[in-house]
């Protein structure tokens, strides 16, 4: 039986109305859970760059590039593995300024990629920034304070390896 493992999606595609839903319609028609999500501009002027975090064998992943490829918008997909790319998440705690001063809180603080963002009366903000492992590892640190809200981003990651979207560019045009 082939391993199970995260595979990170870059799709490149034309900004059009409705492609989420398309992108994200192939994963589900397969079952496929999606962990993370990001889309945003890329490097191409007019080309937009979805990234999707899956937990699938490499089979499945390039069964699905080649559904994602067969959509009309998509200029190009891609999948990598965890070692082919570099990636960040961020996240924020909210948590109740009664904290604030506490030294195990300060303490947590001098995790890597932390800091304090804002302050009231009622409460304040940290943002982190790492690898999952390290959101994950903030906030099981940061539970005990009794968290007023937590979110996290989706994955952004960019590649080891040159990507070959500029050559496929170049093609089309």
């Amino acid at each position: 039986m082939e391993e199970i493992k995260n595979f990170t999606f870059s799709v490149y595609t034309e900004n059009n109305v409705g492609i989420l839903n398309r992108l994200s319609a192939i994963f589900l028609k397969r079952h496929i859970n999606i962990e993370s999500m990001t889309v945003s501009k890329s490097e191409i002027e007019h080309v937009h760059r979805f990234t999707f975090v899956v937990n699938i064998s490499e089979v499945q992943a390039r069964k699905v590039v080649g559904q994602l490829e067969k959509q009309i918008e998509v200029i190009g997909a891609f999948y990598h593995t965890e070692d082919e790319i570099i990636y960040h998440e961020t996240a924020l705690f909210k948590i109740s300024t009664e904290y604030l001063y506490d030294e195990n809180i300060q303490e947590k603080l001098k995790f890597r990629r932390a800091h304090i963002i804002s302050i009231t009366e009622r409460y304040f903000v940290i943002e982190a920034s790492g690898l999952k492992e390290d959101i994950d590892n903030m906030y099981e640190k940061l539970k005990p304070y009794k968290l007023l809200q937590f979110v996290r981003s989706g994955r952004i990651a960019i590649t080891r390896p040159k990507m070959a979207i500029s050559e496929l560019l170049a093609e089309i045009n």
